[in-house]
């Protein structure tokens, strides 16, 4: 999800590159007759950039639209719960 996510906001020119999109993913398991089965995932976001309104506009409407074009999400949505969200960080403050 992060890649497609990454790859919709460079074909925006906003730079996913290099680091400066990151994810945390976490995943929720339940018990089913004894056996493990993953139910929930998010994939929480981290972008580094400068802060405009602008990119924020963009990295919105990316958002609320990257994951139908995504082949993990695709595969998988029908079977489990798949979420992400995002942050901007402003560069100044991530370097501080």
């Amino acid at each position: 999800m992060m890649g497609t996510f990454g790859g919709a906001l460079e074909a925006r020119q906003i730079d996913a590159s290099n680091g400066k999109l990151t994810a945390d993913v976490t995943g929720e398991v339940e018990t089913e007759e004894g056996v493990l089965v993953i139910r929930r995932v998010h994939v929480a976001m981290t972008l580094v950039a400068a802060e405009t309104e602008e990119l924020k506009q963009t990295v919105e409407r990316v958002h609320g639209i990257y994951v139908m074009r995504c082949p993990l999400y695709r595969t998988l949505h029908k079977a489990i719960q798949l979420t992400s969200s995002y942050v901007i960080v402003a560069a100044e403050r991530a370097t501080a």
